[in-house]
């Protein structure tokens, strides 16, 4: 999530919470929602080092911009809160303007940052930092190494296994080269982002489809392949699902009944994602957990137990547990600055379970929130 306004000032250092020491209580996280390139290849930072390293350097560096110093993600704290396995963008979104803060003036640009964004991932892995999953064996092997290095305690020579998805879409330059990105190893895609995009309307719009969206849903669907949901107009929502029958998500989306403008899904989409088997991930900017958000001006109020209610949210409208995860999207263009005040860090995530728990969520119930509904998820989706 990148929005394009602009960004509050960076909080006092001294805010930030110290990781838990009780690691046995840990469980396997998958976060359905990290925009890991973009922080790697436009934000410029070495995620290699630790997160206090890194939030330091940029201090150091009189880097004030915002989200600059307040980092919430790095591979060692990713490994720190068992965050092993997810979802990681290509994000890059056109943009008319030339004085814009994010984007790009063409769509051949985009096509190559996204095309960056990938080789930074292929480079991670030859670093040995990440793992991409792009079938259901792979899936499978990954989660069973995750399982074995946990039980061990080996799990910092562990990759971050992820599955690639592309955050609107922009980058695929005519509807036919979604298979083009596919045999990259592409294996979701939400097609709109913030205004309006090549293929339709996003957040802060209410545009509909363009006319070749229609025929990249149809190229879409007919690859293993999920569509995100996420960040489509209420009026392109609508028309997705009269146009598309395949396997959807919401990967970082949370219920507009706690934050009531556009960004978040009313109950009737939530429940329709929710009727095509899909899963929704719950998301940790204060944006779509603090009504009256104004950037610049907010502080943050809500703590993860609103993070929890959107979980708990989602699971009374389908009458069950199986449709609600995380997709966090911290560090996706903003850091600690813009999160609930009791989350300094990715690893600060693994305080869930025990909310969960005093609501009453047994330990299956919380499994299946942490990681399992992903899992399930994409091992119908990933081709064999």
């Amino acid at each position: 999530m990148l929005a394009d306004d602009t960004y509050p000032p960076p909080k006092e250092p001294s805010r930030i919470l110290p990781i838990f020491s009780v690691k046995d209580s840990f469980m396997l996280l998958f976060d359905a929602h990290l925009d890991l390139a973009l922080n790697g290849v436009d934000w410029n930072r070495d995620l290699r080092t630790s997160l206090e390293d890194l939030q330091v350097q940029e201090r150091v560096l009189g880097m004030t911009d915002p989200g600059r110093g307040n980092a919430t993600i790095t591979f060692p704290e990713m490994k720190k809160g068992d965050v092993h396995i997810g979802i990681a963008t290509l994000l890059a979104r056109q943009e008319p303007q030339v004085n814009h803060s994010f984007g790009y003036i063409t769509y051949e640009a985009c096509y190559a940052i996204a095309h960056a964004h990938l080789a930074y991932y292929r480079a991670m892995e030859r670093r040995g930092w990440v793992k991409m999953i792009k079938t259901k064996s792979d899936l499978a092997s990954h989660v069973s190494a995750c399982h074995v290095a946990m039980k061990n305690g080996t799990t910092e020579s562990l990759p971050f296994g992820f599955i690639l998805s592309m955050e609107c879409g922009d980058a695929v330059l005519e509807p036919e080269m979604i298979s083009e990105w596919y045999d990259h190893g592409l294996r979701a895609i939400g097609i709109t982002h913030y205004g309006t995009n090549r293929y339709g309307g996003g957040t802060k719009s209410e545009v509909g489809l363009t006319s070749e969206a229609v025929t990249l849903l149809e190229h879409i669907r007919g690859l293993p392949m999920a569509l995100d949901m996420t960040h489509l107009s209420d009026r392109a929502f609508w028309q997705v699902a009269d146009l598309y029958d395949g396997r959807v998500l919401a990967s970082h989306q949370n219920a507009r009944k706690f934050c009531d403008w556009q960004r978040q899904f009313s109950d009737a989409q939530l429940k329709h994602v929710i009727s095509r088997q899909g899963v929704i991930g719950a998301a940790l900017d204060a944006i779509m957990l603090q009504p009256g958000w104004v950037r610049g001006v907010s502080k943050p109020e809500v703590t993860l137990d609103r993070v929890v209610d959107n979980i708990d949210h989602v699971c009374q409208l389908a009458g069950n547990h199986l449709h609600a995860g995380i997709g966090s999207d911290l560090d996706g263009g903003y850091g600690f600055e813009q999160t609930p005040v009791d989350v300094q860090s990715i690893a600060h995530l693994q305080r869930i379970p025990e909310l969960l728990s005093k609501r009453g969520y047994s330990q299956e119930a919380i499994t299946a929130i942490m990681y399992g509904n992903w899992i399930r998820l994409f091992s119908e989706v990933l081709p064999d």
